[in-house]
């Protein structure tokens, strides 16, 4: 396995408040956006695909990413330094419209984030998966996960979040799995609705579908008056970008969307008929901000965005972590009292 070379900033002092969070898997930095939000300082990011890495690197120069296989990647140097260990493990293996093969899933990551939490024993960890981890066909999987985890010595918490419940204008359920060591006081509890409702298509993006002055934008307003249905991504093997299977592109219909693409620009202004979404929607929808760029490739694009964790769940779970690190900071001994203890 290769290792990275040790960051300044995890060798040199720093101010105590400073938290600190390793992410694999990092995708197009959705998840990393949202914990930069909740105050994580990122120590580093691991991801697989170079076109994501260059995804991350255009929108945050600062931070540092590696980009090469979680497989090759050790965690060893960074042991003890490490206050959160994240990662959106691929979904594919568990997502109910793929075959669902679990943990027999060449792409099934989860012995990997095991193998790093075992290296690198941060404080905390969280774990993003698609709602299908819970199904009761993977609860044996799921067990042996959390035994795992209470084996290296961590408390558990799991719970599916919709996005929605967030800001975050698309019903989009995921599961997340919370390790608390054992060594800290457990003070963990998830985020509470931030929101009663989010958004409508519709408002949400009136301003970029009238961006050309279409004549029937209004209209179309009245129309998208609910939350989208959950944006997909899928994967390399899957075609040109569109809005997912046929049930979703039902679903879209009724917002008055054209879910069998995607387009390059808002519709011109005597354009008739159900408009298609640009990448910059399906990025707003997903809880982007309309600064984070995602290349010029359409399909990539979509992709990216697609697979991305909402940055806003990111960013609710991260403070509800950041709040634990906190107060189990509060109760360490002071360099002061540590030295008084050794004389």
């Amino acid at each position: 396995m290769t290792t990275p070379p040790i960051l300044p900033f995890l060798i040199e002092d720093e101010p105590e408040t400073r938290f600190t969070s390793l992410e694999i898997c990092a995708g197009a930095g959705g998840q990393a956006l949202g914990l930069e939000l909740a105050g994580f300082h990122h120590a580093l990011l691991v991801e697989y695909e170079q076109e994501y890495c260059d995804c991350i690197k255009q929108n945050r120069p600062q931070w540092n990413v590696v980009c090469q296989d979680v497989r090759n990647f050790s965690g060893k140097q960074f042991r003890g330094k490490i206050d959160l260990l994240s990662g959106g493990v691929p979904c594919p293996p568990f997502s109910v419209a793929g075959k669902q093969l679990g943990q027999h899933d060449e792409r099934d990551l989860f012995p990997e984030m095991l193998r790093l939490v075992e290296e690198i024993s941060p404080k905390t960890v969280m774990i993003e998966n698609v709602r299908g981890f819970l199904d009761p066909k993977f609860s044996d999987y799921k067990d042996k996960i959390v035994g795992r985890l209470s084996f290296l010595g961590y408390n558990t918490h799991i719970k599916l979040l919709n996005a929605s419940d967030f800001g975050v204008s698309q019903l989009r359920p995921r599961v997340i799995i919370i390790g608390i060591r054992k060594d800290l006081t457990d003070t963990f509890s998830f985020p509470m609705t931030t929101i009663d409702r989010p958004l409508t298509v519709g408002t949400l993006l009136y301003d970029l579908m009238g961006a050309h002055g279409w004549k029937n934008v209004d209209k179309w307003k009245e129309q998208a008056n609910d939350i989208a249905p959950t944006i997909v991504g899928g994967s390399k093997k899957h075609g040109g970008p569109d809005l997912g299977p046929t049930r979703a592109k039902r679903e879209w219909a009724t917002l008055g969307v054209d879910g069998k693409g995607i387009a390059n620009t808002a519709p011109d202004p005597d354009f008739e008929g159900m408009p298609r979404l640009t990448p910059r929607m399906l990025a707003r929808i997903q809880g982007f901000p309309d600064s984070w760029m995602f290349g010029t490739k359409k399909t990539l694009a979509c992709r990216m965005i697609g697979n991305a964790f909402p940055p806003p769940v990111a960013e609710a779970v991260g403070r509800q972590l950041m709040s634990l690190l906190k107060h189990n900071h509060k109760d360490e001994p002071s360099d002061c009292t540590k030295k008084k203890r050794v004389s």
